[in-house]
């Protein structure tokens, strides 16, 4: 049983090894070298809507920047990519928006083929569309598209949410006649998509190294966590950074996470605190487990690889461990109420996963209306102290 436990945790950390991640794209991303990234924003007008005049003046301006097609046209209004890469783009995205796979508010990502020295690259684009008139309500709607290029397909898509929740963030930025803000900023703000929006994981990391399993211990019990003495842009990372590893809006019930932050509410556990005033940062009211501790070397190789694709992967396959043991000691306490002998199997899985106290903090919170479930996991819990005062 404890083999095919430990083979199974040990596929879900070495994703170096899966095709998702192979290690020729690994060894693409070194320590001091960032990844090239790329965006663009284009100028989408429908041809039945009423072009205003400051759009009308825009094209004929970007005459020779502008893909005109039968129900809409396309104007470049600002890119990062090299010169002949860009019309290449442009009719890539032309092609989507003529067969209608380019939907408003919705991100889509492939992968492109254009000239530039990753020939193939990953693209996430996005059409922002502006609210239609009321004398118009049936016109086909103007907006803009804004796209966002680096790494692969795949490793864009671990960061789908993040991406579309930044690209909504322009929405205002946009309002502005022939976006004469756009280099005070519309410009700087397309500029940080892959650090704001990628690379946050891979900051905190980072910051504090062989600490991350306090990090991911807080975030699967729901303990908050507190940094001070830190710049809002640190902050703002950990805050998502324990979002992202949190297992909030994954569970089988939609209850559970609701009781297990009101009993966690109801107990004394102290906030995590990182105190930025120190070189590296405090860490104080730190709980970890074996399980989250096994997880620090994946973490840290990813880190030193500076490869914040294979991060997210490895953070994925973390919740999906941990989500597969809740399911698997879940199915052993219903055993239990009929079988002493499921009992026992539940202890031994408990001793071998090395997440006793988080899985039976998520059950007890699930469980909280079944009696007989309950006094299964006090049991579990008796053992599970008895297990730690005696490896004390």
């Amino acid at each position: 049983m404890f083999t095919s436990q430990t083979s199974s945790f040990q596929d879900s950390i070495d994703v170096e090894e899966r095709d998702d991640f192979d290690n020729e794209e690994i060894a693409g991303y070194s320590q001091k070298i960032q990844l090239n990234c790329y965006y663009t924003i284009y100028l989408y007008q429908g041809t039945r809507s009423e072009a205003t005049g400051e759009n009308v003046a825009w094209n004929q301006r970007r005459a020779d920047s502008t893909t005109s097609h039968d129900d809409f046209s396309l104007t470049l209004i600002d890119s990062s990519l090299p010169s002949e890469a860009e019309p290449e783009l442009r009719t890539y995205i032309s092609r989507r928006l003529s067969k209608g796979a380019l939907l408003g508010g919705m991100g889509n990502i492939a992968t492109v083929e254009l000239s530039i020295p990753e020939q193939a690259v990953g693209c996430y684009c996005c059409l922002l569309e502006q609210e239609r008139s009321p004398e118009q309500p049936d016109a086909d709607g103007n907006g803009y598209v804004i796209c966002f290029m680096g790494g692969s397909e795949k490793g864009l898509n671990l960061f789908r949410l993040e991406l579309d929740k930044y690209v909504q963030g322009l929405h205002s930025s946009l309002q502005t006649p022939e976006l004469q803000n756009l280099e005070t900023e519309v410009r700087p703000y397309l500029s940080r998509w892959y650090e704001e929006s990628v690379m946050h994981i891979y900051r905190v990391v980072q910051l504090v190294q062989s600490n991350i399993s306090f990090l991911l211990h807080a975030a699967l019990s729901h303990t908050h966590v507190e940094v001070t003495n830190s710049e809002e842009r640190t902050k703002t990372d950990v805050s998502r950074f324990i979002k992202a590893a949190s297992l909030q809006g994954l569970s089988q019930q939609d209850t559970t996470t609701a009781s297990l932050c009101n009993a966690i509410s109801e107990d004394t556990q102290a906030d995590v605190i990182i105190d930025c005033s120190t070189s590296p940062p405090t860490l104080s009211n730190t709980v970890s487990n074996r399980f989250c501790d096994d997880w620090i070397q994946a973490f840290l190789n990813a880190a030193e690889h500076c490869n914040p694709f294979l991060l997210r992967q490895i953070l994925e396959n973390f919740k999906l461990k941990a989500i597969q043991d809740m399911n698997t000691l879940k199915r052993f306490v219903r055993q239990a109420e009929m079988s002493h002998y499921a009992l026992f199997r539940c202890c031994q899985f408990l001793q071998g996963c090395g997440n006793g106290d988080v899985l039976l903090q998520n059950a007890r919170a699930e469980h909280s209306d079944l009696p007989e479930a309950c006094s299964i996991i006090t049991v579990l819990e008796e053992f599970i102290r008895e297990q730690s005062q005696a490896q004390a």
